[in-house]
């Protein structure tokens, strides 16, 4: 799991954020805007957006005296001299409107961090289905590497696109991946995941309002994060989502039923793979808080063995781990940085 540092020359890049007035953006914004490595940054919206030609100040007060920068408007496809002179694009889009960039953006120089949905899935079929629309750039979906930063295979050196999970499948995979070895004696696997109201985006929606929240399930079985969870872990999982009355944060309880259980020794061998990760703590018997780990790039995970059941608890904030800040340690590390650099701990 641990990459070797790059011997790559360090050098200041200039970065553009397209879909940067959003919850997700907004926390990509204040992170890039503090990293070491960050030069020039660029922030754009839709052409249509409210929050055009607006500061991000405005939108965030939090901002104010630290990113003195406005929010431009950008049609989808137009090539502005900040994308073509960009090292680093982050898509913080919705999905097809990601999709719909692919034919101008895989021409420039830039790596691609797209924050959507846009890539993560390996065939065109399934986005009828879990997304709602026909892909309009199938032969793409090869090409995209998917960007679990704790797990990136082989092709994530050389890609130039780079499809950066959801948040409910960070919670669920970082849990999931270690315990691969295991996979062939699983039965069947159960994942109840909560997730604050952040995770439904900044657009006006009944469902989010303060006045409706409450503690919600939704789409089981069918929610687009669905086939991301099994293609990466290897499963065939029942996933079961929930809507918070809370801000931010994620819990996945995830409860693995197996045929023949691994003992308590092999389980902490394979989960001992974080060890050393400055991100990821792991613990036998331990259960995981969302105020543990809100406003953090961390994730927590808590593990109980009970007879042929164990059963997972793992924490993240959906708006950094699960988005922002992940996004940030694929950025780091196409650099050669570690991966953790700039991500708040």
């Amino acid at each position: 799991m641990e990459r070797k540092q790059s011997a790559k020359k360090y050098s200041l890049q200039n970065v553009v954020v397209i879909g940067a007035s959003g919850y997700a953006g907004a926390e990509l914004v204040s992170l890039l805007n503090d990293h070491p490595l960050v030069g020039e940054l660029t922030l754009y919206v839709s052409e249509q957006s409210h929050d055009r030609d607006k500061f991000i100040a405005q939108l965030y007060p939090r901002f104010k005296g630290r990113v003195d920068l406005p929010l431009l408007g950008l049609p989808v496809g137009t090539v502005t001299d900040a994308l073509a002179n960009a090292d680093a694009v982050f898509l913080c889009t919705s999905h097809e409107v990601s999709c719909q960039w692919y034919a101008q953006l895989s021409q420039l120089t830039a790596t691609v961090f797209d924050l959507s949905g846009g890539f993560r899935l390996p065939t065109a079929d399934l986005y009828p289905r879990f997304y709602g629309f026909e892909h309009p750039a199938t032969e793409a979906l090869a090409k995209a590497v998917y960007g679990l930063a704790e797990w990136l295979d082989e092709g994530f050196d050389n890609a130039r696109w780079i499809a950066v999970p959801g948040c409910y499948p960070t919670a669920s995979l970082l849990a999931l991946k270690p315990l691969a070895v295991f996979n062939h004696q699983i039965n069947h696997t159960v994942i109840n995941a909560v997730s604050g109201v952040t995770g439904a985006g900044r657009s006006v929606s009944l469902k989010t309002q303060a006045a409706e929240l409450s503690l919600q399930g939704y789409k089981a079985g069918v929610h687009r994060h669905q086939p991301e969870i099994d293609y990466y872990s290897g499963l065939n999982t029942l996933f079961l989502p929930h809507l918070g009355d809370f801000k931010r944060g994620i819990l996945a309880t995830i409860t693995i039923y197996f045929n023949e259980a691994p003992s308590q020794a092999q389980l902490k061998s394979v989960f001992d793979v974080y060890q050393a990760s400055a991100l990821v703590h792991i613990a036998e018997g331990e259960y995981p808080a969302l105020n543990d780990v809100v406003n953090s790039g961390r994730c927590h995970i808590g593990w109980h063995l009970n007879g042929n059941a164990l059963v997972i608890f793992s924490a993240i904030d959906n708006l950094l781990k699960g988005a922002a800040s992940q996004a940030l340690q694929c950025f780091n590390l196409k650099l050669g940085l570690p991966s953790e650099e700039g991500v708040p701990l």
